[in-house]
């Protein structure tokens, strides 16, 4: 027989007992094992007696092992029987061990009584830019941009947005200094790259031409044997060359995307913007219809449920480094953070989830929300596909109640979300874009 004493909010003492004739054949099973590392005076090592071996080290020698074997099992049993939802390892107590066997007590934090003191009618408001020419022109640049050819240009001189190639050698008081020269350097002229006034002082001058830049270094330059001095680079002009756009019309259109004319393609663009700022304004109403449950939600939350899913996260995490060809450790060796840090730079973001989810899982219990057995079987191929194993490997690794959790807890936030209050606010392009607007029309 369990008993189930309450000692504090969310946690509890399970009291429960291991059988004598399970214990002793458990100790019987430990001796077995360890007996053939133990040598005893007089005694062959490997062949001394249990009682013996007991004898010189104590009745308890091989109690241990016996729990460490009997408690995993004995535990479920015991949580089981007293039908509680545990959220945290096992604090063991050994009470007694004696001719009636072991009397175990166990600590744990388990699942907190929830409220949720509104869920349905819940308001969010949300802001959708609404697409203007401007915008689309825009996104064309940038697909012109993506598509430009570069040519060298050999009848002018350099201007601004040229890329140039070029020779240099910096001085100072006539002596280079390190990390000064350079060969064949590619530099886009207007890009802000090099020290201010010295892409400047390159436009006007053409391929083969050999002059000074002379600047000054800004007096916060990071190398302090350089900063507020003045240079002279000794600099040779090589090549130029000028990116060329695509031309916008209806072969562009052809080239870059399903379409034979550039207006059908516009109209496109158009509407996969418009579908992209929906998106996002979808995705904003959820986080506020979900922060608004969170503020709705009446339960005081066991600090290891946030700690386990912060440890989550950083698995999540170190799964993602993996997949960019990093590891934690490189990951704390250039950002100086280390294992404890990172656990508590996601705390914060682990008790929003835990929270949200506590919160669903209550509306879904109120609201009598199941999954089927057919959407489980989806959501078992979506898995499957998803990481690229078996559907039966899959079921082997992932039990069909945490699946059907997951399918409650999505209905529970398809229900809040088509019983919300969400308003879309059509936001107008500032009086600047409005302006480019109009004149691109």
């Amino acid at each position: 027989m369990v008993k189930v004493n309450n000692i504090e909010t969310n946690k509890v003492e399970l009291e429960f007992t291991i059988d004598k004739e399970s214990f002793d054949k458990a100790c019987n099973a430990a001796y077995k094992k360890q007996v053939g590392k133990i040598q005893i005076p007089g005694f062959r090592k490997g062949k001394a007696p249990k009682s013996m071996i007991e004898k010189m080290y104590g009745t308890g020698v091989f109690y241990e092992d016996a729990l460490n074997d009997l408690l995993p099992e004995a535990t479920e049993a015991a949580v089981k029987e007293a039908d509680i939802k545990v959220v945290s390892a096992p604090e063991y107590d050994i009470d007694t061990i004696d001719e009636n066997g072991v009397v175990v007590k166990a600590k744990f934090f388990v699942y907190p009584t929830v409220e949720v003191k509104e869920y349905k009618g819940l308001k969010a408001e949300v802001s959708v830019k609404n697409i203007v020419a401007a915008d689309v022109n825009e996104e064309l640049k940038r697909v012109q941009q993506r598509n430009a050819r570069t040519i060298e240009v050999t009848d002018r001189a350099a201007k601004k947005n040229d890329t140039v190639n070029i020779d240099y050698a910096g001085s100072v008081d006539g002596v280079v200094f390190d990390g000064g020269t350079a060969q064949g350097h590619d530099l886009k002229l207007g890009s802000g790259a090099f020290i201010p006034g010295f892409e400047d002082q390159i436009i006007g001058h053409k391929i083969g031409e050999e002059f000074n830049v002379e600047v000054t270094f800004p007096t916060e330059y990071h190398a302090a044997d350089l900063a507020g001095k003045a240079a002279v680079f000794a600099t040779k002009l090589n090549s130029i060359k000028v990116e060329e756009l695509p031309k916008l019309d209806d072969e562009f259109a052809k080239d870059v995307s399903e379409f034979d004319t550039l207006a059908e393609y516009k109209a496109d663009v158009k509407a996969k913007l418009t579908e992209r700022n929906d998106k996002a304004a979808d995705a904003e109403a959820n986080e506020l219809l979900m922060e608004a449950l969170r503020a709705n939600l009446e339960c005081e939350i066991p600090a290891p449920m946030v700690e386990r899913e912060a440890e989550n996260m950083v698995r999540d995490y170190d799964t993602r480094l993996r997949m960019q060809g990093l590891d934690l450790n490189t990951y704390f060796k250039y950002t100086g953070q280390n294992l404890e840090s990172l656990r508590t730079q996601f705390m914060p973001e682990a008790e929003k989830q835990v929270k949200t989810r506590l919160a669903l899982e209550k509306i879904a219990e109120l609201e009598k929300l199941e999954a089927t057995e057919e959407e489980i079987n989806e959501e078992f191929d979506k898995l499957s596909k998803a990481y690229g194993v078996e559907v039966e490997r899959v079921r082997e690794l992932v039990e069909d109640s945490a699946v059907a959790d997951d399918i409650k807890v999505n209905k529970a936030f398809e229900l809040v979300r088509a019983e919300a209050k969400i308003t879309k606010k059509k936001v107008a392009a500032t009086k600047k874009a409005a302006e480019k607007d109009t004149e691109e029309k």
